[in-house]
């Protein structure tokens, strides 16, 4: 179950990650909150940050589920490996940024080394 819960903080640490990149501060501090629900648009700018709470929140409570059972050192790599994935992943078919293909090299040698850490746990 620990693992699982550290595939699920993975998962909340790269929506957090994307959260954060759409996140506008500035925006967020321009809404003026009196007239809030009467402009739908205030929602679509608060969104982001909204997101980077619960986000982040389910993140530290998966990860702090997942290491009371796998080491820390272990549990932080793998967390960070599958993080790392999909990333660039969610970066090559959602966002359209350019890629090479000595990069899926690298992506499988992670791969590896997360495989590797679980079996040798």
């Amino acid at each position: 179950m620990a693992w699982i819960y550290l595939f699920i903080a993975s998962l909340f640490e790269i929506a957090w990650t994307y959260s954060l990149k759409l996140l506008d501060m500035r925006k967020v501090g321009d809404i003026k909150w009196l007239y809030f629900f009467n402009n739908p648009a205030g929602l679509i700018v608060l969104l982001p940050l909204l997101g980077y709470i619960f986000f982040g929140l389910a993140n530290i409570i998966c990860f702090s589920a997942a290491i009371k059972s796998i080491p820390a050192a272990t549990a932080f790599s793998v967390w960070m490996g599958i993080t790392l994935i999909g990333l660039k992943i969610v970066d090559i078919s959602i966002f359209k940024q350019p890629y090479h293909l000595s990069q899926f090299f690298f992506i499988a040698l992670i791969l590896v080394g997360i495989v590797g850490l679980k079996e040798s746990s």
